[in-house]
């Protein structure tokens, strides 16, 4: 563990950093709690063992300043003080401290103390790791790796809001796999799984790393392409439909005898400041235009 020690007193930071160190630990020593603060925000400790009292910030508002910085880290802390009376105690707790080990320091004491913390921080960084895997999980769509409608939602959402402020263009493209009822219903489900699979890679390895790919419902998919004017939006759409043909799927309920996809596209701009719902309807509107005039091409917004 990374351990920040805090104490104006020379000999008590000495005997508590060299618990620290005798336990294995690497330790940051500060003389006062200005100086802690500060190696608290470059180093992001997880251990602080502090003093009660000390120059500059004192030991209780050093914690209530740590607590208050704290997101998915836990950082563990130790109060040192020689302030023994049970309102002491509380008030530290209160503020923030886990533990507190009054003076003079006894070095055994605070290597337990220091045996607690790790135990406590490891389940703390074990449980933020679930807890993003978890974050990760809503948002992907399991059957094709994809983003999902709830990652569309914040992430267009921040999309249209930065780009009304910036003057900034986007746009969004509508998929559709062409004649897909027909598809599961000649080669079964299992079979059209494995072509969305396919469908949704290659619309991935065609986006740019700034765009977005989602899968929007069914056989549907967005893409959401940040500053990108209609005309670029148009361009990659058709490459990524001809990508979608050299998959080679057949499709014997398709005209083609191939899987194919059909898009529409609209797009944000000065000329068109519509918000975000309204460019999804006139995304998904261009795409019915596009199953209307014979599918497997793209259509634009009115």
């Amino acid at each position: 563990m990374k351990v920040l020690v805090a104490d104006d007193d020379p000999g008590s930071l000495l005997v508590a950093r060299a618990a620290v160190e005798r336990s294995g630990h690497h330790c940051l020593a500060a003389a006062d709690g200005d100086e802690a603060w500060a190696l608290f925000r470059e180093h992001q400790p997880d251990v602080v063992v502090t003093d009660w009292m000390m120059p500059g910030m004192d030991g209780l508002a050093l914690c209530r300043s740590i607590r208050a910085r704290e997101t998915d880290l836990y950082t563990y802390i130790v109060l040192l003080t020689s302030q023994g009376s049970r309102d002491d105690v509380l008030a530290g707790l209160e503020a923030g401290a886990d533990d507190y080990v009054t003076k003079p320091l006894d070095p055994f004491v605070l290597r337990a103390r220091l045996l607690v913390a790790l135990r406590i921080t490891t389940l703390h960084a074990d449980l933020a790791h679930y807890r993003k895997v978890l974050s990760q999980q809503a948002r992907t769509d399991p059957l094709t790796g994809l983003h999902n409608r709830l990652k569309l939602a914040e992430d267009l959402e921040q999309l249209h809001a930065r780009s009304a402020r910036y003057g900034e263009e986007y746009s969004l493209a509508m998929c559709d796999v062409d004649n897909f009822k027909a598809y599961n219903d000649i080669y079964g489900h299992q079979a059209g799984d494995l072509a969305l699979r396919a469908v949704a890679a290659a619309l991935a390895r065609h986006a740019r790393k700034s765009d977005g790919v989602y899968r929007y419902g069914g056989e549907e998919f967005l893409l959401v392409l940040p500053k990108q004017g209609l005309p670029g939006a148009k361009a990659l759409m058709e490459r990524t439909l001809a990508a979608v043909r050299e998959l080679g799927i057949p499709h014997v309920g398709d005209p083609s005898g191939q899987l194919r996809l059909s898009a529409g596209i609209s797009t944000f701009s000065a000329q068109h400041p519509a918000d975000a719902d309204t460019l999804l309807g006139e995304a998904d509107a261009a795409l019915y235009a596009a199953k209307a005039a014979g599918r497997n091409r793209v259509e634009v917004a009115g």
